[in-house]
């Protein structure tokens, strides 16, 4: 049973009759009562949890953080220090909490006292650690992309299904405003039938061979690789030991894709919104894409990717269209950013070039109001809020698991199809590629045991 159902379930007698102890201070039965805060922890303590999943968090009353979690203990301990600081300047006190430190997130797993999990770690470590939340029964929120293969996200996708957890995926763009009027507009017909997309995604740069060097003692090196290759350590392709800046890990393949997957879950699950297309995917992908030619840095630079769907809108993504999603219609067309948000302070594109949150052909199109008739979408005003909401009514958040697979999905393959010469039709329904085997032999991953989803107990 969770701990913040107790009370309710525990003080009710068999006849109906409340019996509240007298020796209890009325105040622990508001809605800050320990019994109705969500314990909540943290894995992964680097710049996304610092900047961003943390702080966010941390805002809500009603969730209190009790763990945290990170196989480098120098920035779990800070974690901690952080975070004990913010609950002791809230409350005047100098030890208001204890929050514990687990350096392996199974054993931070096993802590009945944990209701929910944010896990914001390299994007190598998102499926296993979330499906090993969802098996011990925690709710989870979880930072793009949703899974390193098309396979393992599937895996995840299933088993947070069938245990009936709270995923929340951390594509917060759902929760800015300005994507749900331009995806509700579209949606509606504002701009006529929808024909084209147009996704602006920046590449990363090639870099220069690292040199290696001594493991930290503080980072427990064979860890953070997982169920990646051994390889030797070199601190620019992991993290920053000083400070939190843009880490190496994301421009190399072994730890995700680069861009596709950084940042375009987030824009293929807003544009996806807009499309109704959010539980299927594309009917075929074709990209090309310059990767450095040497050095350690390897994921994609430049690149132009087409996407076709069954309901006959095209979708094409490249660095050379202003990052955002632009919908083009018969009658006009919508633009939408994140204007001048930031998750964090290393953000690869600067404010100044996507100022512009909100566009259209006709400014009169964004003064449309959606009739109760029409279809009107999911209202969140923050993610991370969303999240401990649906926790608390145990409702679906505004990006569920499935949602977020199928986002991540169309990022994966498009990585892939960067690779392969050609049209590649993908049947979204059977997620396989026709009549192609080296297409679908890039639907999974090698794994090196003991880490990984394949090494999961389920």
């Amino acid at each position: 049973m969770k701990r913040r159902n107790f009370l309710k379930n525990t003080i009710a007698t068999t006849t109906g009759a409340i019996v509240i102890p007298t020796i209890v201070p009325s105040s622990v039965f508001g809605a800050s009562a320990p019994s109705n805060k969500i314990h909540v922890a943290q894995i992964g303590c680097g710049r996304i949890a610092r900047d961003h999943d943390t702080a966010e968090t941390l805002k809500y009353a009603h969730a209190q953080f009790v763990a945290v979690s990170d196989v480098d203990t120098k920035r779990m301990a800070d974690s901690k220090k952080r975070i004990e600081g913010y609950y002791n300047k809230k409350s005047g006190s100098d030890n208001a909490v204890d929050v514990k430190m687990y350096q392996d997130y199974k054993d931070l797993l096993a802590d009945k006292n944990i209701d929910a999990v944010l896990i914001s770690t390299p994007d190598h470590w998102h499926s296993q650690p979330a499906i090993e939340a969802a098996l011990a029964g925690k709710d989870i929120y979880l930072q793009k992309p949703t899974s390193l293969t098309v396979e393992e996200g599937r895996l995840l996708s299933d088993i947070v299904n069938r245990t009936g957890v709270i995923l929340q995926m951390g594509t917060q763009q759902r929760s800015m405003p300005q994507f749900r009027i331009a995806a509700e507009l579209v949606r509606n017909g504002r701009i006529g039938k929808i024909h084209t997309v147009k996704i602006g995604l920046p590449g990363d740069p090639g870099g220069p061979v690292f040199e290696t060097g001594p493991v930290p003692a503080n980072l427990d090196f064979d860890m953070w690789l997982g169920s990646t290759p051994e390889v030797e350590y070199k601190e620019k392709m992991v993290h920053p030991q000083d400070g939190y800046s843009r880490p190496g890990w994301l421009r190399h393949r072994n730890y995700g894709a680069g861009m596709i997957t950084g940042w375009g879950q987030h824009h293929y699950d807003s544009a996806a919104w807009g499309m109704d297309t959010e539980h299927t995917g594309p009917i075929s992908v074709e990209a090309i894409a310059e990767f450095p030619k040497s050095g350690d840095w390897n994921v994609h630079g430049d690149f132009m990717v087409k996407h076709e769907y069954a309901n006959g809108i095209t979708v094409l993504t490249s660095g050379g269209f202003t990052n955002g999603i632009k919908y083009i219609g018969d009658d006009g067309w919508i633009f939408v950013s994140r204007g001048s948000y930031t998750a964090s302070a290393s953000d690869p594109v600067s404010k100044e070039k996507s100022s512009q949150a909100l566009n259209a052909s006709d400014p009169k199109i964004l003064e449309s109001k959606i009739g109760d008739d029409e279809t009107k979408l999911y209202v969140s005003k923050e993610h991370h809020g969303d999240w401990l909401n649906s926790i608390k009514t145990r409702k679906q958040p505004i990006c569920t698991i499935e949602v977020g697979h199928r986002a991540c999905t169309t990022c994966l393959i498009s990585d892939i199809a960067m690779q392969i010469p050609g049209v590649l039709e993908w049947n979204p329904a059977t997620e396989r590629f026709k009549n192609n085997d080296l297409a679908n032999s890039m639907l999974s991953r090698p794994q090196r045991y003991p880490y990984g989803t394949d090494y999961i107990k389920r």
